[in-house]
């Protein structure tokens, strides 16, 4: 394993040579590595490029990428400055914590890099698990290098002179590529399921960066088998098939092929795609080829998308005090506090330079404004709908509801319910802020049957799963008057029951959300006291409950 991860770094170098040499036709690189020595030894051995470095964090904003009106430099010379954005002039982008990329920052880097203006980037990712920077960003770069596990004594140097990459620069124009080849690492992404033809282009490219730096002018099968490795080993998303079924294949067709023809040129081009299938197959580790080999199993790991949810708001939320800072396109200006900051020191400002007039501010002065931004509260009804008392309990539980947003209306918070009774639990009413819609979907609300507790809370936790990935904040109230007595689908008794009902208890509780447990039956069970402990919720025993004294327990329980 040693081995082959030491192959990785190697191909990994050999690609930052590749990239130096034609940068705008790959893209860059992106190197998934946690900040220490083994990334720093990387970087420092890639090859200089021909442009400038800039290193960026995903905080930059858009006037210090494309330009605009320094307001800084201006309020203190008393006149219009500008200054050029970074994306000004053709350079390296290196963006630090590309994990952290947030996708309008992404975008911008994405249009800079299909314009082919002499822009190339390279992504510092130093997420884990789900962490991982843009797809949109990572699927524009030709080259992925994965530095887990490898020491700064592992990495191996490729000894090139800077003149041999400029002569290589120079070259690649010349630089033809067959079509057969042409032909070949096409077939090879399709036969990989790579479903993106920028996978193709880029090999074609690598291809060609390659000959050149080895002095061809055309392009040849090393060429072809060095880029597909480089380019389609971190796309790959399935395993291709061998075509070796003999016992159904047709009996083989008579060669008509004449006589001073070679068999081989009819077929010059399915040689190459196999030899490249074989290549990049040889790249792999073996524990991705198990699981591409797997019917589905595309992954869906690092580089196959996505950012990583992360908790986000969907108001402006609370102003915060103003602070100092630097107005950009996210932050804008506190005039007020601004020219509050500015008061104190026009007298002195005035006696120093006398022949200005008008409020003198300087770049000291500015403020920012800044909110608390909070997500919207979504409370989730799990409601008992089982037993004889069901239809009382529903009464409570409607009324409780359409309470409880009145009163949020104003604070913006979000109802849904989930019944569940019988054989398993739905949701009844989807997260809504609409009275109306409320009042019409709790009307024909149905009753009676067993109490799949179990069955009620998994369907609250995927509810408030989904209100998570929203940017919603949810709290958790469960109403019920009796012990678990169905269990999940697939099991029977009520033993299944009770564990079932223990198992999504513990889920429910490693969401770390506020929840209250009402036990409304006449006399409280200790085992529901338990199931609320275990949950780590509330647990408030209402006996004669109305809608009121339920909307206000419920209420109280989480926190309002």
């Amino acid at each position: 394993m040693i081995e082959d991860r030491r192959d990785a770094a190697v191909a990994g170098q050999l690609a930052t040579t590749l990239l130096a040499v034609d940068p705008v036709g790959l893209g860059g690189l992106h190197l998934c590595a946690r900040a220490g020595p083994t990334r720093d030894a990387f970087l420092q051995g890639m090859p200089k490029p021909a442009t400038s470095t800039r290193k960026i964090a995903p905080t930059i904003d858009d006037t210090q990428l494309f330009g605009g009106v320094d307001i800084a430099a201006t309020l203190a010379e008393s006149r219009v400055v500008t200054r050029a954005g970074l994306l000004a002039e053709p350079c390296q982008i290196v963006l630090s914590m590309a994990e952290r990329c947030p996708q309008g920052l992404a975008a911008r880097l994405g249009q800079a890099l299909d314009s082919r203006t002499g822009h190339n980037l390279v992504l510092l990712d130093e997420g884990i698990d789900d962490e991982t920077a843009p797809a949109s960003l990572t699927e524009r770069l030709a080259f992925r290098v994965d530095l887990d596990g490898l020491r700064a004594a592992d990495l191996a140097e490729i000894v090139l002179e800077p003149q041999q990459i400029e002569q290589a620069r120079l070259a690649l124009p010349e630089v033809d590529v067959p079509d057969d080849l042409v032909v070949s690492v096409t077939v090879a992404a399709a036969r990989f399921g790579i479903d993106t033809l920028r996978a193709p282009l880029f090999a074609l490219a690598a291809m060609r960066a390659h000959a050149a730096l080895s002095g061809r002018q055309v392009a040849d099968g090393d060429d072809a088998r060095l880029a597909a490795q480089l380019v389609y080993t971190h796309r790959a998303t399935m395993i291709p098939q061998d075509d070796d079924d003999v016992d159904d294949a047709p009996p083989p067709e008579q060669d008509d092929t004449p006589e001073g023809t070679s068999k081989d040129d009819s077929t010059s081009s399915d040689l190459p795609a196999e030899l490249l299938i074989e290549a990049v197959k040889a790249l792999l580790p073996p524990e991705v080829i198990s699981a591409l080999e797997q019917p589905g199993g595309a992954r869906s790991g690092k580089g196959a998308g996505g950012a990583g949810q992360k908790k986000r708001g969907n108001r402006r939320g609370r102003p915060l005090p103003s602070r100092s800072g630097r107005p950009s396109s996210t932050a804008r200006i506190d005039l007020i506090a601004t020219l509050r900051a500015a008061a104190p020191w026009q007298p002195i400002r005035r006696k120093l330079q006398p022949d200005r007039s008008g409020i003198l501010v300087r770049p000291s002065d500015i403020r920012i404004r800044q909110f608390q931004e909070m997500s919207d509260r979504l409370i989730i009804f799990a409601v008992d709908a089982s037993g004889s008392s069901a239809m009382a309990r529903l009464g409570e539980a409607k009324g409780a509801v359409e309470l409880m947003l009145g009163e949020a209306y104003a604070r913006r918070d979000h109802v849904a319910l989930v019944a569940f009774r019988g054989d398993g639990a739905e949701v009844v009413l989807p997260p809504t802020r609409s009275l109306v819609q409320t009042k019409r979907r709790l009307a024909g609300l149905p009753g009676g049957g067993g109490t799949p507790l179990a069955a009620g809370l998994k369907t609250m936790t995927e509810l408030a799963r989904h209100a998570q990935g929203r940017g919603l904040s949810p709290a958790l109230a469960i109403l019920t008057d009796g012990r678990a007595n169905v269990p999940l689908a697939g099991r029977t008794g009520r033993a299944a029951a009770l564990e079932d009902a223990q198992s999504m208890a513990r889920v429910v509780r490693s969401l770390s959300l506020p929840a209250a447990f009402v036990d409304t039956s006449v006399r409280p069970h200790r085992d529901l006291r338990s199931l609320a402990a275990l949950m780590g919720a509330a647990y408030v025993a209402l006996p004669r409950a109305d809608a009121q004294s339920l909307s206000t327990a419920v209420g109280s329980a989480l926190g309002e």
